[in-house]
């Protein structure tokens, strides 16, 4: 006699499980680790740039702002489908958000921020600002 689970015939509870499990019921498609768009960071000389991909979308539909070192990026859209037939009526909808926050350096210009978005690609440069190095003060011992 075998006390592991036979993997032929699932329990009511796995079947619940599984069913009740958005994971496994919607498929990888909303798995938390597509809630997040993939982000890349690039140091250059003169800016950083940050790439963001986010198919499928339109630039309105973007907000990005600089607050107190925190460079924030979200993004909501909302679509509602309604067909009316003599025998049924069809409605879809469909919602999806994220929100991404980077720490910006203190070398960065918040005012000076550029974000251009073409063919599901959000790319922001945020510029560098010379920053003077704190002043040596020599204290005399008394």
């Amino acid at each position: 006699m075998s006390l592991t689970k036979n993997p032929q015939f699932p329990s009511l509870k796995s079947w619940m499980d599984d069913f009740w499990n958005t994971d496994k019921f919607f498929s990888d498609r909303f798995t938390t680790k597509d809630l997040f768009p993939a982000v890349n960071v690039k140091d250059r000389e003169n800016t950083y740039e940050i790439e963001l991909t986010a198919p499928g979308l339109k630039k309105e539909d973007f907000k990005i702002h600089v607050e107190n070192g925190v460079l924030s990026i979200s993004c909501e859209t909302k679509k509602e489908e309604e067909e009316k037939n003599e025998k049924f009526t069809r409605k879809e909808f469909s919602y999806s958000a994220f929100s991404r926050s980077f720490s910006v350096p203190e070398n960065v210009a918040d005012e000076d921020v550029e974000a251009r978005y073409e063919n599901g690609l959000l790319r922001l440069t945020l510029k560098k600002k010379a920053v003077e190095a704190p002043k040596k003060k020599q204290i005399e011992v008394q």
